[in-house]
Order: C-alpha cells, then sequence, then structure tokens
C-alpha cells in the first residue's frame, strides 16, 4: 500500500485511549513498511462490592487497559500488545518480528464507518447504593431463612472501546453494565446446600427479585425427593438453559462449519453441502443475535463492521451461520459483523453476541403445573455438552415434580443425552426469559434425555 493510501493523523474522537496514541502506531506501522496496521484499544473501570457470610466484606476499584496492535507486512500478520504505557515503537517491533513466523495472508479490514462514535449506554451508580442493594438482598433471604449464610457480589462496570485503522477506520463507544451474583450456604448435619442467582442490567438492580429467586429454591429444599430412572420430561431453568445454548452458538459457528466441525455444516470448507434450509431443531425455536438488545451494546464487531440483528435458526430451520472476516472470506459469505477477539492477545474470531431465544408463554412456576412428572434443573456440576452435543452432568441443583407440584430436592441425581435430540423434542418454552450474560434465554422443558437417580427420598 502507498504512503497516500494511509490516512494522516486524526484527532481523538472523544473515546479514552490510554497511554499509547493509536495514530502514532499507525504511523509508525507505515513507516516500517506494514501494508496496513489496526490498533484496538480497550478500557475498563469496575467497581465490585462484596459480601461475605452476610457481611460486607471488601470494596474494591479496578482500572485496566491494553491496547493490541495488528499488522500486515508482506502480507504476513503480526499482533503484539501492551498493558499501559509501552514504548510505541517496541510495539511494532514486535509486531513485525511476529509477521515473519505467519503465513501471507488476504488482508480483511473495515473501510472508514458510517459513524465514528456511538452513544454511551448505560448509568452508572454509586458504591453506596451497591451496598444498600446488596445488604438489602440478604437481608430479605435472611429474613425468611435466618439459618443460611450469604455472600454475594455486586458491581458497577465500564467499558470504554476505540477500533482505528490505515484504512480509514476509527470508531468506539462505552458502555456501563450492572451485575450482582448473590448465593447462600445452607448446612444441615451432613446435608449442604448452595443455591446461587445472578442478574445482569443496566442502570439499576432489582435486590428484592434475586433474592425471592433464592428464597424459592431454598423453600423447595426443606424436603428431599426420590428421582426415577429412565426417560421423563426435563425443564431447565433460565439459568441452566445456558447449556444448551452453548452448543448450538458453537453449532452456529462458521469457522466450525468451514472445519466440517458443526454437525450442520457438510463437507470440510463447502457451505452447498451443509443443512442451511434445514429443519435442524424443534419448530418452537428462533435464535436470534440481537446486538442493541440487553445490558451490553455492541454497535460493531472487534474488526469494526456494524454489527445487525440476525435470525440464525427460524421456526427450527438454519438460516446462517455467523462469521468474521477472514471465515466469512473463505466461505464465499462474507462477514456478518461476528468478528470478536476472545482476549486482547487474540486475533478476531466469529463469535456471538447478544444470542436470543424467542419466549414461548407462561412462568416458570405454570411450567412445573403442566408436567404431570419430572426433574427441574437449576444448577448443574460439569462442563457442556460441546459442539457434539453429547453429555452427562450431575444435577447440583433440581427437585423433582410430581403432578405439577415439587415434590423436594434431588440428589445423586444425574442426566445424559444430546442436545440437539432434545431441542427437537421441545415440549414448551416459557415466558420467563433473562439475560443470564449475553444470552437472553426462557426456561424450556425438552424430552429425550436420560434420568439416573437415586431411589430413596
Amino acid at each position: 500500500m502507498g504512503a497516500a493510501e494511509w490516512p494522516g493523523a486524526s484527532a481523538t474522537n472523544g473515546i479514552a485511549t490510554g497511554a499509547i496514541d493509536p495514530e502514532q502506531l499507525l504511523d509508525l506501522a507505515h513507516q516500517a513498511g506494514a501494508e496496513a496496521a489496526e490498533v484496538y484499544q480497550s478500557q475498563s473501570l469496575s467497581r465490585p462490592v462484596s459480601f461475605e457470610a452476610n457481611r460486607l466484606k471488601q470494596i474494591e476499584s479496578a482500572q485496566a487497559a491494553g491496547t493490541a496492535l495488528r499488522l500486515w507486512k508482506h502480507g504476513r500478520p503480526g499482533l503484539a500488545v501492551a498493558y499501559g504505557p509501552v514504548d510505541p515503537q517496541s510495539l511494532i517491533d514486535r509486531a513485525i518480528a511476529l509477521s515473519a513466523l505467519n503465513d501471507p495472508e488476504v488482508i480483511e479490514l473495515a473501510e472508514t464507518a458510517a459513524e465514528d462514535h456511538y452513544p454511551d449506554l448505560g448509568d452508572g451508580v454509586s458504591v453506596d447504593q451497591l451496598i444498600e442493594w446488596g445488604r438489602s438482598a440478604i437481608a430479605h433471604v435472611r429474613d425468611r431463612h435466618p439459618d443460611v449464610l450469604c455472600s454475594a457480589e455486586w458491581e458497577c462496570d465500564t467499558e470504554t472501546t476505540r477500533l482505528i485503522n490505515s484504512r480509514g477506520l476509527d470508531c468506539g463507544y462505552s458502555d456501563t453494565t450492572l451485575g450482582c451474583y448473590l448465593s447462600a450456604e445452607w448446612v444441615r448435619g451432613d446435608d449442604f446446600l448452595y443455591v446461587a442467582d445472578g442478574q445482569t442490567q443496566r442502570g439499576y438492580l432489582d435486590p428484592i427479585a434475586i433474592a425471592q429467586q433464592v428464597v424459592q429454591r431454598l423453600d423447595w429444599s426443606r424436603r428431599s425427593a426420590a428421582t426415577l430412572t429412565g426417560r421423563l420430561p426435563i425443564l431447565f431453568t433460565a439459568k441452566a438453559a445456558d447449556m444448551l445454548w452453548g452448543t448450538i452458538q458453537a453449532a452456529l459457528n462458521g469457522k466450525q462449519a468451514l472445519e466440517g466441525a458443526s454437525p450442520w455444516g457438510g463437507k470440510t470448507g463447502d457451505l452447498d453441502s451443509s443443512r442451511l434450509g434445514d429443519r435442524v431443531l424443534g419448530r418452537e425455536l428462533t435464535i436470534s443475535q440481537r446486538p442493541a438488545d440487553g445490558p451490553y451494546s455492541c454497535p460493531f464487531d472487534d474488526e469494526g463492521t456494524a454489527t445487525r440483528e440476525i435470525d440464525f435458526v427460524k421456526d427450527g430451520i438454519l438460516q446462517s451461520f455467523y462469521t468474521d472476516r477472514k471465515t466469512g472470506h473463505r466461505l464465499g459469505i462474507g462477514t456478518t459483523g461476528n468478528g470478536f477477539r476472545p482476549g486482547l492477545g487474540s486475533y478476531p474470531t466469529p463469535g456471538l453476541f447478544n444470542m436470543a431465544i424467542a419466549t414461548g408463554q407462561g412462568s416458570l412456576d405454570q411450567l412445573i403445573a403442566n408436567l404431570p412428572s419430572g426433574l427441574v434443573i437449576d444448577q448443574m456440576l460439569g462442563g457442556g455438552a460441546g459442539i457434539s452435543g453429547d453429555f452427562s452432568v450431575n444435577v447440583d441443583l433440581g427437585f423433582w415434580v410430581e403432578q405439577g407440584q415439587i415434590v423436594g430436592r434431588v440428589k445423586d441425581t444425574m442426566v445424559a443425552g444430546n442436545v440437539y435430540s432434545a431441542l427437537k423434542q421441545v415440549i414448551q418454552l416459557g415466558g420467563d426469559a433473562e439475560w443470564n450474560g449475553s444470552c437472553y434465554t426462557p426456561s424450556i422443558v425438552v424430552d429425550g434425555l436420560s434420568i439416573t437417580g437415586r431411589a430413596d427420598g
């Protein structure tokens, strides 16, 4: 790329950029012979308030800033990262040295964006407010169950991002999110019970709502119940359903489809043999991306491509995979605006942001009332299913249902099966969706899974 193709240094767009001047890095990369370069900067300010054993334990304030430089010299990519102040030239030298170890590739960079600064989203709250919410939630739990020990963390987190490259792109945004986590430990003889729940919102957290969730589970756990062995309906609460969607998220990854790892991807590198247009899940399921919704904002991905709403599965039919620029180029479909960095020191790779499952109807209590017999899973031990969909997990917190009523808490119970098979046998979707991180999911009742449990209560 000639000198005329590199934009001149421009004034900052108002986004906090840390200790390193990104325009200077672009200029130095050009002077060092790079054909193209990109600077990604991220700053975070977190204020967590922690409670332990029902008491305020710690108030913190943590701030971090980092810069990632990606450049191409002789078509070979190189990546270098710095946290805090660093000599700009040393960052250039490191990136160029690493580029010499890589193979040449097509340079995929976003062009000038329509917007250079997006509206800041979210409002921060004071530490005093976080403390008040934490104390209120713990008091509500202990008012009903005075013998439990509660721990909690309430946090206000602000993330600021700026992305600038040698093709004229310069965009950024700031995002403030509130989050909390509340747990209760209950020891009765040799029986130990751990109940936890969380909340992620903008502007306001509801301490009573999260406390009521914990209280409800504690109430249900007063009695133990026997577990039947066999294939019976299973209700995954919105919190537990994350395990199912993690597998689906992996199957929708364009890179997994390209490599032939996704069961929906067909032959390696050939989308024509994929299952696009086929029914892959129950017709009750529509799965989409909503980048403008929820407690996190994402106007553009980590490659500078504007994010957009996409239906990946509609009424059970596969519509699309998600891709970054490199994967989209290799698949011949272009990027879907889903190029994200797993970490500051990582290259962009396909990632899904604000995954949303279309809701059904009914509260959790109504879903339970519709179960003639079955298992409610609220917490699990062990990892997820992975892209194969096969899993076998221990139920950490689960409840047995008979004739639409919670009988009691189950122990020594395992559930096994295949995620894809279960999601083709959806019995009911709830209307109780909530955000678990960046996944919006309701409770879901499925069939086709195997339950193995203890016969005595």
